[in-house]
């Protein structure tokens, strides 16, 4: 399975950090699974201009191409002035409609104040549902007092992560083999 993160964000550290945290737990507990880093501050991605996403070159082409193949999408996002930063809704915007159809997104939200809870709810869901995503429901917030120094301090975050990383996992294996499983019904 491939499995990409995107650390959707070009400033500040948080998102970066609890995606280091996301894929270290890849990696010790699921070896087998192919883990992809996107962290936007990486690359240099054009704004989407209505081209279709394989057309596009350099970065804004991988990146969109990476996020193309994928099963599985984990989404850090920092909420900045009540909202998704512009470089993660362009990422959105470089992808066609239903981008997300048989995969499962996951996502988690850095934020400087409990009041910014319900973004993920009133702002990212609805733009993952359209592109026909199928969302973990449950999602891993993330408050500015649960960070010193750069590192996560909140014992209960590691373990929603960590949670939020296994429901990831067994939700796409049990999408793919129901996929598998229908298509095994047809003849051709």
């Amino acid at each position: 399975m491939k499995i990409v993160g995107i650390s959707g964000s070009i400033v500040g550290s948080k998102t970066k950090t609890a995606m280091t945290y996301v894929a270290k737990e890849i990696s010790e507990k699921y070896p087998e699974e192919e883990f992809t880093l996107l962290d936007l501050a990486d690359y240099q991605i054009h704004f989407s201009d209505g081209r279709n996403y394989l057309e596009y070159e350099g970065d804004t082409g991988f990146v969109a191409k990476t996020i193309m193949e994928a099963d599985a999408i984990i989404i850090g996002t920092p909420i900045f002035q009540a909202s998704i930063p512009a470089t993660l809704k362009n990422i959105f915007d470089l992808l066609p409609v239903n981008a997300f159809r048989d995969k499962v997104i996951s996502m988690y939200v850095t934020a400087g104040s409990s009041k910014h809870y319900l973004v993920a709810e009133q702002q990212l869901k609805p733009i993952l549902s359209y592109m026909k995503g199928q969302i973990v429901q449950t999602y891993v917030f993330i408050e500015e007092k649960d960070f010193h120094q750069k590192e996560i301090v909140n014992d209960d975050v590691f373990f929603r992560i960590e949670r939020l990383v296994e429901d990831t996992i067994v939700l796409t294996e049990t999408y793919t083999r129901m996929r598998e499983e229908k298509e095994a019904k047809y003849d051709f």
